[in-house]
């Protein structure tokens, strides 16, 4: 089984992307299947569904995004093996913007919206930084320009990425997308791959449930501000 991690921030479009690009590399019905990660709430199972799409929604809650995606991704790739896919795609919105949900070996797309501001690139961090692939969305509807500019800060966060310009809605330039997709690792397991980044160092009273201000109730891994005079 194939298997790629999709991930951006919330309504970059990934899953129009993932949608269109499974259509791009027509195989059998079923043999695709689809693990989303989310934070809260998420409604793209229902445009999965009317695709015929197998998926599996995972809400993190009060759990870490990316403590909960890592904990919970061997038994996606099980489920995956246990339905006979070809190709299993995770897909992960609600990431924090300090870390990123990559595992070496697994290729890994990042999906970002040619509307969200051109310096936006340099602000979304690892999880842009490590891709092997970044698509750029909504870019039809930016000039040549603004095109360019978006792809040249891509490039100063992440020279090795390959860049993609993908319309969500006609599903242009998901020819390369899953030509890429198509050439992913085969994996049985994760067992003992690692992940490309360390995970937040966000272990306090409050990532346990504590409420209250002040310097009594804070406990753990802290990190003071310096205010200037």
């Amino acid at each position: 089984m194939k298997m790629i991690t999709v991930a951006g921030p919330p309504s970059s479009g990934k899953t129009s992307v993932i949608l269109k690009t499974i259509a791009t590399l027509g195989l059998p019905e079923g043999s695709v299947g689809v693990v989303k990660f989310d934070s809260l709430t998420s409604f793209d199972h229902i445009r999965y569904n009317e695709s015929n799409i197998p998926v599996q929604t995972g809400f993190a809650g009060k759990i870490c995004p990316d403590h909960f995606f890592v904990s919970n991704i061997e038994d996606a790739v099980s489920w995956g093996k246990r339905k006979g896919f070809s190709v299993l795609i995770t897909e992960s919105a609600g990431l924090c913007n300090r870390c990123s949900p990559y595992i070496k070996g697994i290729l890994s797309v990042c999906v970002i919206d040619n509307l969200s501001g051109v310096n936006t690139p340099r602000k979304i961090g690892p999880m842009l930084k490590y891709a092997d692939i970044v698509v750029v969305t909504k870019g039809d509807i930016v000039s040549q320009a603004e095109r360019e500019v978006f792809s040249f800060n891509i490039k100063e966060v992440n020279s090795n990425a390959k860049v993609i310009f993908v319309n969500g809605i006609t599903g242009q330039g998901t020819f390369m997308l899953a030509k890429y997709f198509s050439e992913a690792t085969e994996i049985d397991t994760l067992k003992d791959r690692t992940l490309r980044f360390t995970m937040p160092a966000a272990i306090c009273s409050y990532c346990t449930g504590e409420t209250r201000i002040g310097d009594f109730y804070q406990m753990g891994m802290l990190k003071r501000m310096e205010f200037e005079e």
